[in-house]
This record gives C-alpha cells, structure tokens and sequence, in this order.
C-alpha cells in the first residue's frame, strides 16, 4: 500500500467514526431520558392520567413527609418559593402544591422548570397528574404568578422512605408560545 493510499483510508476511517460518534451523542438525550424514566435515575418523576386516579388506594395508616425545594438557573433574574415548606400525606392520596415565581426584571422571560425527587428510588414513586413543569411559563417584566403541581405518593413506595424532597429548578427557556402558559 502506498503512503497516499494509507492517508486516504485513515482519513475515511477517521471520518467514519468522527459521525458515528456525533450519531451516538445526538442519541444519547433521547435514549437517557427513557432510561431516567424507567429507572427513576437522576429524580425524574412520573406522570398519572385521571383515569389511573381514580382507581388509587389511598394508606390512611401512614405518612410520608416531602419537603419542598425551589431553586433558579444563574441566568434567570427570577425569584422562586415553595408555599409550603413541608406536608405530610398518606400514600395514595392526591394533594396540590403551590410556588410563587416572580420575574424580577424588566423583560419577558420564558421558563422552564425541571423536577427531581430524592432519595431516587422515592422518585419510582411519585406521580404528577398536573403540574408547571410540564409546560414552559412565561412571565412579563416584574409579573408574579402561582404555579401548582398535583400529585401523589403511590402507596406501594417502599416502607423505609419516610421522607422525600421535591425539587424544582428553573431554567431559561426558549420562547415557544405552543407550550408556554
């Protein structure tokens, strides 16, 4: 083999896997959502349709308590509060939480919160039927909105979590006014 002919192979070859590589990492989001979906990692919560609801049994006999957590990207002038601090709830209930977020300069900013629940296999557990997080919010300059989140404990969580903490932290987002509310 010439010396041309070698360069010209390792520059195919590198080629090739210079866009497997950008194929593999293009991917992996998508593929690392589903995972954290499945397997509850990184705190990712999931969702409850109505009808699901409605067939819930809710353990009067115990009680988790969740702590609340609220927290804002470094690039976001906003201010975000849970209502509560903590709530105790039986499993299998459902219950409603409120934040107050509040936009605090002189500009429309669209948000987007992300979730996470901790320890993570209490995240298995937790369930939303409606929340903020699902869609972006958009706020005017110096406007304050109440934000909610619906959601239940399932009652098959693990006896020895007796305590979980739901977090969310907001992030900039980009304006899309199909999703933002």
């Amino acid at each position: 083999m010439t010396k041309v002919g070698g360069i010209k192979r390792t520059a195919v070859i590198l080629t090739t896997v210079t866009l497997l590589m950008f194929g593999f990492g293009y991917a992996l989001v998508p593929l690392y959502d589903v995972f954290c979906e499945v397997t509850g990692l990184n705190g990712k919560t999931g969702r409850i349709s109505n009808a699901e609801a409605s067939k819930l049994v809710v353990d009067n006999q115990r009680f988790i308590t969740i702590q609340f957590d609220s927290n804002i990207n470094g690039n976001l002038a906003w201010k975000l509060k849970a209502d509560q601090n903590i709530l105790k709830v039986n499993p299998g209930k459902f219950y409603v939480a409120t934040y107050t977020v509040e936009n605090m300069i002189n500009e429309e900013i669209v948000g987007q919160a992300i979730p996470s629940v901790s320890p993570q296999i209490a995240s298995l557990y937790f369930k939303k039927s409606d929340c903020f997080c699902f869609r972006n919010q958009v706020l005017k300059p110096g406007e304050k909105k109440k934000l909610t989140v619906r959601f239940e404990v399932d009652k098959d969580i693990p006896k020895d979590v007796e305590s979980l903490t739901l977090s969310y932290t907001f992030f900039r987002a980009l304006k899309d006014n199909k999703k933002a509310s």
